[in-house]
Order: structure tokens, then C-alpha cells, then sequence
């Protein structure tokens, strides 16, 4: 099918429910070790905006974009994995399990045809669209070289707007630079309101 991605319709791979209500979505990414802090943090933002009807968008990666998703879920809310291969495997393996009641309630969705494994230069395609899918990102905790970066960086050439949680080297780079510190969900939920 295809999906409108700031004002360009892309050729997408759907598995799954992809409805007009998922253009008001935020990107939610992280690093795949997060601390404490970094989890709490990730659940407490998907699940207050996805109670909000706001989609949440991620990669289906452990660690972050995991909680991510399962706290969108746990909300009642609409969720996105995005993937970086083919619709005919789950990558990590560990997810197949949360991936099945993401399409019951959202979907999966993907650039790459049924076949496609997961190596290393797709993550960075699949981060392009993690961030075009949305009308904000959200970096909640990372290293200052990571794909989180790349993701908001992505954002930011698309002009979507970036808000990182203070307390990581990636969201401590990104709000020296520019991004939107977020302390709440209520800050994003703020701008989606006033911009949209």
C-alpha cells in the first residue's frame, strides 16, 4: 500500500491496520539497554499518549521501542512497529509474541518485500521512516553515537520536531543542539495541540 509521508506517498508493506487516526503519531525510540529510569520513562510517555489517541510509533528493537509498544497496548492505544526487513520474519525473535497483538490493534509496517533480513544499512532506512510516520519524535535515552541520533537527525531533515528526555549523552547532544527537552508527556501533548 501506500502511505503519505510529508506530503510524498511511499510504497509500504502492511501487515496489519494502518488508519487515517495514525497521522497523529509520535516516535518513541531508545537505546536497547536502557536504565531504570530510561524504562519508566518510556512507559510513562506511550501509555499517557496513547491513552490520548495518539499512535505510538517504534522498531520493534529491545529495549526501549519494546516498552514502547507494550505500554501503547497496555493504554488501549494504536501502535507502529516499523521494521528493517521483510514481513515474513520477526526480528529480534524475542518480539514475534508482541509483534501478533501489534496487528491486532495497529500494524507492522516496512519498505522491504517478504525475504528481506534484517542487515545492518536497512535499521537506517527504517529510522527515515520511523521518523516520516510521525508528527514528533521522542528520544527517551541513548549514547551519543547511536541510531536514536540518527533517527532524530532524520526528524529534523523531514521537519519533524524532535523532543529528547534530559539525563543521556544522545538527549543531552540533541537539546544542546536544538531538540525540545520533554520532563512530561504533557510537553509533547502541548505542541500537538497548539501545532495541529
Amino acid at each position: 500500500m501506500q502511505i503519505e509521508i510529508q506530503g510524498e506517498l511511499i510504497d509500504v508493506f502492511v501487515k496489519g491496520t494502518y488508519l487515517k487516526r495514525d497521522k497523529m503519531a509520535v516516535a518513541v525510540v531508545g537505546t536497547r539497554e536502557p536504565t531504570r529510569r530510561g524504562m519508566e520513562m518510556a512507559y510513562e510517555f506511550s501509555f499517557e499518549l496513547a491513552k490520548r489517541r495518539v499512535t505510538i510509533v517504534s522498531g520493534l528493537a529491545m529495549g526501549i521501542d519494546t516498552i514502547a509498544h507494550r505500554a501503547a497496548l497496555d493504554a488501549g492505544g494504536r501502535t507502529i512497529a516499523v521494521l528493517a526487513h521483510g514481513l515474513d520474519r520477526i526480528y529480534p525473535a524475542q518480539n514475534k509474541e508482541l509483534a501478533e497483538k501489534i496487528v491486532e490493534s495497529g500494524c507492522l509496517v516496512t519498505k522491504y518485500s517478504e525475504g528481506t533480513a534484517p542487515l545492518g544499512r536497512n535499521f537506517l532506512a527504517r529510522n527515515q521512516l520511523i521518523a516520516g510516520l510521525s508528527k514528533a519524535v521522542l528520544i527517551i535515552e541513548g549514547k551519543e553515537r547511536s541510531g536514536s541520533i540518527s533517527t532524530a537527525n532524520h526528524a529534523a531533515n523531514l521537519g519533524v520536531e524532535v523532543f529528547a528526555v534530559p539525563g543521556s549523552g544522545a538527549s543531552d547532544k540533541l537539546i544542546e543542539e536544538g531538540a525540545n527537552a520533554a520532563n512530561s508527556p504533557w510537553d509533547i501533548l502541548d505542541y500537538l495541540s497548539h501545532a495541529f
